[in-house]
């Protein structure tokens, strides 16, 4: 055939004719060797189960390693959702999977949210949640929520809103008068809550926050306010439909002086579901993703609230209107007020994790059974997953997965058993593991998604919507960037008290900072070295080290040079954000290191310490940081991506084996995950 290019110096008339030739050629065949068409055999799908091998594990004891707890309850919870169809059952390829319909009006996502809601309540899931008592108790809520959320994020949200945020607000400051009041009522949802912190012109800095509370002695009533439109209260989940009542989080002025933030119980719809007077309610619209969660927005015109509605676990006011505290320092004041608030960065840090398997799992099982090109003339086409470049996207990916859920295990039983002289270390762990879970989880949902090609661009293949549904992670709760911040001025501020009293670092894991030299790394890396905790271990605490020491050095050079400690901080956010990292990459290798270390010798931990290495492995290749501040040479870097392929080899076999230890029923997958062509088939229709 002519090329194109053939055509360029012919006139208009030529090019005509020359076009109408080619055409009619084809359309007539005129060809001395007229094409053969052969046909060939339809694609048929065959179970993942049937052509893999078997575990070479077992994966059941890899479920209860994973999950960490509750294992039982986990179980009853899905077949409830399952076996009704308040949660949309759909046959697809044989199998019925559940999942919300995000096809439905915004208004009819959300009326499902309060239905599902209401039958999870008549089958006693929320029993106990808030009224009952020890960490045995939270750690059966916490893992329902996780159920819940692989559900649906809009109706964890919505629940997470009114037990762990409204419910929570009471639990942590309020006193036994709140107690008594709220809770059993919260728990039965005779009251429904919601958490009225974030302003129009203010969320992460909760200190700036500008609704204003005063107190009236003569009637024993604190009067709330809204004095401007950036004070109004914004993203307040449950607000817009459904709350009888909030938490306010308002500035406390007492005769004129401002004693900070403080949280008050405030009405604000009667049991009919009308706003109450003096408040003003409007909705916050549609969004990118959790539409079946009603975030509204709230105005106070000077509400009137009883004396008693204070929640005042840190702070009170006298009926004649003396302000009352323990703790004079208002810095201290409201770190203390503060510190009970990590719940929500808990349920986020597993949630995210739990949504990554999900994704992970449906691309794994795709890439199992899809199969695209031939190597060969005339062979068979080869299965996504085992084209190299295929297992590169997907494999270190599962096995950052496992790390993000040993991560999240640990960081709920440290939660559950909180005491006031761990706060510090909650807050600052729950920041930065917070900030990378969630990050890893909308990483893993674009690969997955990019990784099931077009059928990953369908809602009922969870994935791409997943990404919408969970994209508000970096931001609630704490803006990511900020939490990496946060977790280094701790980090600093730890620093600079065990140098300036001479004592030893000790807790966050730091204990490695008393060594009197970093760790030395072999100028040569072979697989053993790579492989091996020793090294790993040595070289995230070396990179930790570094970072810690340059951040204080520029902080310091940046006050030495006239700045203030607030400004330099500011000015040295770079380093900041690569000692966050840095940080919660170690702390997360170090809960990896323990689960690990609770199995006994066997098929179960060769396993375990190949999916540490490639988790460690794809640490070292993604942090331009080890290169940067010389913790790694460029050939040394280069040895780490070539383990890496040699680990993608090696876990490869194990890649359904894996995922299925995730625990997650078919039901809550897709159908990519499993019988592709029948759930597209013309009889599915």
């Amino acid at each position: 055939m002519e090329s194109s290019s053939s055509s360029s110096s012919l006139s208009s008339t030529d090019k005509v004719k020359f076009r109408t030739k080619v055409l009619n050629r084809h359309l007539n065949q005129q060809s001395s060797h007229p094409p053969i068409l052969e046909s060939s055999p339809c694609l048929s799908y065959a179970p993942p189960e049937l052509s893999e091998k078997p575990a070479a594990f077992d994966v059941s004891e890899m479920r209860k390693l994973m999950d960490g707890h509750n294992l039982q309850e986990r179980d009853w919870l899905y077949g409830i959702i399952i076996q009704s169809r308040l949660f949309n059952p759909r046959g697809r390829g044989g199998k019925v999977f559940v999942g919300a319909d995000y096809n439905q009006s915004m208004e009819h996502q959300r009326e499902m949210t309060m239905k599902r809601i209401g039958y999870l309540l008549d089958c006693g899931v929320f029993q106990g949640w808030l009224t009952g008592k020890g960490p045995e108790a939270e750690l059966r809520k916490l893992a329902l929520l996780e159920v819940v959320a692989l559900f649906d994020q809009s109706l964890s949200v919505k629940i997470g809103v009114h037990f762990m945020l409204w419910g929570g607000a009471i639990q942590f400051f309020g006193t036994k008068r709140h107690h008594d009041k709220w809770l059993s009522d919260t728990e039965n949802y005779a009251v429904k809550g919601c958490f009225a912190m974030t302003e129009l012109g203010h969320g992460s800095n909760v200190r700036g926050i500008e609704t204003v509370t005063t107190y009236d002695s003569s009637t024993g009533e604190f009067v709330i306010n809204t004095p401007c439109e950036s004070a109004q209260k914004y993203w307040i989940g449950g607000a817009a439909n459904h709350a009888t009542h909030t938490v306010v989080f308002s500035q406390l002025k007492i005769d004129g002086k401002d004693q900070g933030v403080h949280a008050f119980i405030a009405q604000i719809r009667d049991t009919n579901g009308n706003i109450c007077p003096n408040v003003r309610i409007t909705d916050c619209g549609h969004k990118i993703g959790l539409n079946g969660v009603d975030n509204g927005r709230i105005w106070f015109d000077n509400v009137r609230i009883p004396r008693e509605n204070l929640l005042n676990s840190v702070a009170d006011v006298s009926p004649d209107g003396k302000y009352l505290t323990a703790i004079k320092d208002p810095d201290q004041r409201f770190g203390a007020f503060m510190a009970p608030l990590t719940s929500g960065r808990v349920t986020i840090s597993s949630s995210a994790t739990y949504s990554a398997k999900v994704g992970i799992t449906i691309a794994i099982r795709y890439s199992l059974t899809r199969r695209a090109f031939s190597v060969t003339p005339n062979g068979p086409e080869v299965l996504l997953l085992d084209y190299p470049s295929h297992q590169r996207r997907l494999l270190p990916l599962l096995a950052k997965t496992y790390a993000m859920s040993f991560a999240a295990n640990y960081l709920k039983t440290i939660y559950v058993k909180r005491t006031p002289e761990i706060y510090k270390t909650i807050h600052i762990v729950s920041s930065g593991f917070k900030a990378i879970l969630s990050w890893h989880n909308m990483r893993t949902l674009q690969e997955c998604r990019e990784a099931c090609g077009g059928q990953g661009l369908k809602t009922e293949n969870r994935i791409g919507q997943a990404k919408s549904e969970y994209d508000v992670h970096s931001t609630f709760e704490g803006d990511n960037n900020v939490l990496m911040q946060q977790v280094s001025k701790a980090l600093l501020a730890e620093y600079v008290a065990c140098k300036s009293k001479g004592r030893p670092f000790k807790g966050l894991g730091l204990e490695h900072m008393n060594e009197s030299s970093p760790p030395v790394i072999p100028s040569k890396l072979s697989s053993d070295i790579l492989r091996s905790i020793q090294f790993q271990n040595d070289i995230l605490c070396l990179r930790e080290r570094d970072l810690l020491n340059r951040f204080v050095d520029e902080v310091s050079q940046r006050q030495a040079q006239g700045e203030s400690k607030e400004n330099a901080l500011l000015l040295s956010y770079q380093l900041a954000e690569d000692l966050g990292r840095a940080f919660t990459d170690r702390a997360i290798y170090h809960t990896f290191l323990e689960a690990e270390a609770s199995v006994n010798s066997g098929s179960l931990k060769n396993i375990l310490g190949l999916v540490r290495s490639m988790y460690a492995m794809a640490t070292l290749d993604e942090d331009a940081a080890f290169l940067r501040y010389g913790c790694l040479t460029r050939d040394n870097d280069g040895a780490v991506r070539k383990e890496i392929t040699r680990l993608c080899s090696e876990l490869r076999p194990h890649a359904l084996a894996l995922v299925t230890s995730f625990g997650i029923p078919d039901a809550f997958l897709s159908p990519i995950a499993f019988n592709w062509i029948d759930s597209n088939a013309w009889s599915s229709i």
